[in-house]
């Protein structure tokens, strides 16, 4: 079976006994001395580590959990002395509701008051001091409330808490944190039955465990998981896999056993639990001499008191099948007995379960069939019993719950960097208002400049100077002020296409039906951004995009209107429109700079868009023309008016006009085409009727 996490440890004989209560008193008595010297002095600034009053408690109610085996005793402990510890660190408070909570969980089984005091070393861990005491507290605070919600049979809320803390061990690559969420997840799909999977995850968790602080938790841990291994490889039906690591774990132990080998009884726990799982290994391909003796081995040693007395009970039950097996009636009856006052003393529902079953299949050997049906009846409610206790578990994908939670953590990012972008444009807003209100006052500071000039005209020629100066100084200013408005508009604009892009496809991810189809829009997304980053690179190098150099290649004309229509039919969707391309029927590459002629086309396509009504067509045609290519973005819309037409290309053109949904234009687009496509040493022309639509033309030399 897999063994769980809580250790236990074997009684001292009464010498040990003595000296151990001498040692108690020494503690006790070096506590008391250091609270009450700390209790004199002033206090001290919170490090992140626990407090020079705290810590002596910290040792003691360890010693009385570990060494002493007297978690009650421990409590009582640390409540009488805790109370002592004055203004106590964060890590002090944060470790005093973990004792709590641990004695609630593994103690009283009260796991209801166990995630009251989660939250308090939540809230504790919220408050830390260094990032890293929040990183370990938090994850162990999330790890600590999904265990008890776990006990609870609550598995979709415990699976939330264990990604909080496999969230920051993911984040910070710390694998000492991802190695309890690995080690849990394995648990968790073995206990569904997903064996297979359940040693890949413990596999996993032994790997990250050599992150972990190098004692004797660190040891038992990975001696554990082993096992768990080959316990899961066994119910698999992987029998060579699970000798293997059933064998490791012993080796494992064995060699460790020099440097935990002051109470060899510790030791001896989990090798017991390791022959338990080999006899019933030995069991199941019939090998029923060495099942029976690795059985009575594990006994042996873990129904000693203090030591696994649960799992020695389910190997109790074990050798009791292999007895039935084995029509050894006498032994089976004799086993069955010696379990009975076991589990009166020490309850035990999966055992209890088993032994009703078998004491049923005991009585029908004996012909005695009103017990054999009083004892299956027993059976019967006890199973239906466990099987409504796993039922939740059984019914959590957990895999699934982890896809969902990524799926929901990306979207967070997103979102988070959609907000960021957000800020950055009120940002931007705000010092373009701050500007304008510079000019104003600067404007009105001039006028009321000029009216003092002709009130004291009797100034000498110095100041009649510095007037022209101030004058002068002002003209540059409002120059540059205009420079500035012609950048942050070209900017307002070209980055309205792609940035609705990516809103529109961050939208279209959101769908969990579309996996395949997500990963192309992950794509789109990132050469959008790529773009967007690009173009404003280029306004931040250069202003003018007639002066600026391209960086030009080798480009598939075909593939690149492609991605800028595919790019666009989402936000031609949202007004039903229908983009349809006609490319070259053989392909054929120009060297041009990839990202200008991107932009170009879609300026193009979206003005189309923006131009035509609902519903219509948009035809993109790519075609050979001499010693060029030449492509044609027809919409039906509603035209432009031939008075209006020689105006288009112009910068700040006022032949601006709404689009069909009230979209706004800003007479930038079609000027910045053109002086990309000049660079080219190509063309753009429109033909055009007023409520009938548009076409735009663009020529390109096939070499430039």
């Amino acid at each position: 079976m897999c063994i769980d996490v809580q250790l236990t440890f074997s009684r001292p004989n009464r010498l040990n006994q003595f000296k151990l209560l001498l040692r108690k008193r020494a503690y006790l008595l070096a506590a008391a001395l250091l609270l009450l010297f700390n209790s004199c002095t002033n206090k001290v600034a919170d490090t992140g580590e626990y407090s020079p009053k705290f810590k002596p408690v910290y040792d003691t109610v360890t010693l009385y959990n570990t060494t002493w085996k007297n978690p009650r005793r421990a409590i009582q402990y640390l409540d009488s002395t805790y109370r002592y510890v004055k203004d106590p660190f964060i890590a002090d408070r944060f470790r005093y509701y973990a004792f709590h909570f641990l004695y609630n969980r593994k103690e009283l089984k009260d796991p209801k008051t166990a995630i009251i005091y989660a939250d308090s070393m939540i809230m504790m861990a919220k408050k830390s001091i260094t990032q890293k005491q929040y990183e370990v507290q938090y994850a162990e605070a999330s790890f600590a409330t999904g265990d008890a919600y776990a006990d609870l049979q609550q598995y979709g809320d415990a699976y939330k808490f264990f990604y909080q803390g496999y969230y920051i061990g993911k984040n910070t690559l710390d694998d000492a944190i991802l190695a309890e969420y690995t080690y849990r997840m394995g648990m968790m799909l073995f206990k569904q039955g997903h064996y297979r999977e359940a040693a890949n995850y413990f596999k996993l968790s032994y790997k990250q465990s050599f992150a972990y602080r190098d004692d004797f938790r660190a040891f038992y841990q990975r001696q554990e998981l082993l096992d768990n291994i080959g316990e899961s490889y066994k119910n698999s039906g992987d029998i060579d896999s699970a000798k293997l690591y059933f064998q490791k774990t012993l080796d494992f132990i064995d060699m460790n056993s020099r440097r935990y080998g002051s109470d060899p009884e510790k030791l001896n726990i989990a090798r017991g639990v390791v022959y338990g799982n080999m006899g019933d290994l030995a069991f199941n391909i019939n090998d029923y001499p060495r099942a029976e003796q690795l059985l009575k081995k594990s006994i042996a040693i873990n129904l000693r008191p203090h030591n696994d007395n649960s799992d020695a009970q389910l190997t109790e039950i074990k050798l009791a099948r292999l007895y039935l097996k084995n029509n050894r009636i006498n032994d089976l009856f004799k086993i069955l007995q010696a379990l009975r006052n076991q589990l009166d003393t020490l309850k035990n529902e999966e055992a209890e379960t088993n032994w009703n079953k078998l004491m049923s299949s005991y009585y029908i050997h004996q012909n005695d069939n009103q017990n054999a049906l009083y004892y299956l009846k027993n059976y019967s409610a006890l199973k239906d019993s466990l099987a409504k206790r796993t039922l939740s578990l059984k019914r959590t994908d957990i895999n699934q719950q982890q896809a969902s939670l990524d799926k929901q953590d990306q979207i967070e990012n997103l979102r988070d960097h959609n907000t960021l972008q957000l800020i950055y444009i009120y940002l931007a807003v705000l010092f373009s208002v701050m500007a304008v209100i510079i000019i104003f006052l600067v404007f009105r500071n001039l006028k009321r400049s000029k009216q003092d000039v002709i009130a004291v005209k009797k100034l000498n020629d110095q100041i009649r100077m510095q007037q022209k100066e101030l004058e002068n100084t002002l003209e540059e200013l409002n120059e540059g002020s205009r420079e500035k408005d012609r950048i942050l508009r070209a900017v307002a604009h070209d980055l309205r296409n792609p940035l609705g892009g990516i809103a529109s496809l961050s939208t279209a991810m959101a769908d969990p039906g579309n996996t395949e189809e997500q990963k192309n829009l992950i794509n789109l997304v990132r050469d959008t951004s790529f773009n967007s980053l690009e173009l404003i690179n280029e306004i931040l190098e250069a202003a003018n995009t007639a002066t600026s150099t391209f960086n030009k290649e080798w480009v598939e004309i075909n593939s690149l209107v492609s991605n800028s229509i595919e790019l666009l039919r989402f936000k031609a969707a949202e007004k039903k429109q229908e983009i349809i391309l006609l490319p070259l029927l053989t392909p054929a590459e120009l060297y041009i700079n990839r990202e200008k002629i991107w932009r170009v086309m879609s300026n193009l396509i979206s003005n189309a868009i923006k131009f035509s009504p609902k519903g219509s067509v948009i035809n993109v045609r790519v075609t050979s023309n001499g010693d060029g290519i030449e492509i044609c973005v027809e919409d039906h819309g509603i035209g432009i008016p031939n008075g209006l037409q020689k105006q288009v290309f112009n910068m700040f053109t006022d032949a601006r006009r709404s689009g069909t949904d009230g979209e706004k234009s800003f007479g930038l687009g079609l000027s910045i085409c053109r002086q990309i496509v000049e660079k080219h040493n190509g063309k753009i022309w429109l033909k055009s009727d007023e409520n009938k639509g548009s076409s735009f033309h663009i020529y390109l030399p096939r070499e430039t």
